[in-house]
């Protein structure tokens, strides 16, 4: 009996390296993710985006990509559509835009997404197709060229408004479906009128 406890007690150090080697690492890297996501939200609430978007893409380095786990997926959404929110604001509009449609794309195709987490994404493309076409006819783009783009922001709008039971979120989306449609139909002499939109 005694062997035996001296033996297990020469193998515990052994067992510790191989996990500390192992799953151990998965464990840390969550942990300095977790670091860097805080320092990302601070930068965001702060008023920081462009500090914030690189500090979402360290994040989104850290993760385990060994791992591929409904908790890690949802986890690798939340950052993308976080990050893409922050870059939208640090005036990278363009990638955003193009970043969120794969995100919904992708998010779509996963019988395991989370459908709040989708709707959230999903509201953040449909801003950024608005942004989009503000931006294409202040720039003097022809219909032919924004037109598909507000459309697929009216779409969205719609399709939010139309899925979701929470009376204050259909009223928002409600009204982000009329202001997609005034956009469409206002004159460009009074689209130059107004005020950038913002976030």
């Amino acid at each position: 009996m005694r062997n035996i406890l001296i033996a297990g007690w020469l193998i515990l150090p052994i067992a510790a390296w191989a996990y500390h080697e192992g799953p151990g690492q998965d464990g840390q890297a969550m942990d300095q993710a977790d670091a860097v996501l805080v320092a990302a939200h601070e930068a965001a609430d702060g008023g920081e985006f462009k500090l914030a978007v690189a500090k979402y893409q360290e994040a989104l380095g850290l993760l385990p990509k060994e791992l591929e786990t409904p908790l890690l997926r949802t986890t690798e959404n939340r950052i993308k559509l976080e990050l893409n929110k922050a870059r939208m604001l640090a005036s990278g509009l363009p990638d955003a835009r193009e970043d969120l449609e794969v995100l919904v794309e992708g998010m779509m195709a996963e019988p395991e997404s989370d459908p709040a987490l989708l709707a959230e994404a999903r509201q953040a493309l449909a801003r950024a197709q608005f942004y989009t076409t503000w931006l294409m006819r202040l720039e003097g783009q022809t219909r032919e060229v924004w037109e598909p783009e507000i459309e697929a922001a009216r779409q969205n709008y719609r399709l939010l408004a139309e899925s979701t039971t929470d009376a204050a979120k259909k009223e928002e989306h409600a009204g982000d479906l009329e202001a997609a449609i005034r956009l469409e139909r206002l004159a460009i002499e009074d689209l130059q009128g107004l005020p950038l939109p913002s976030e």
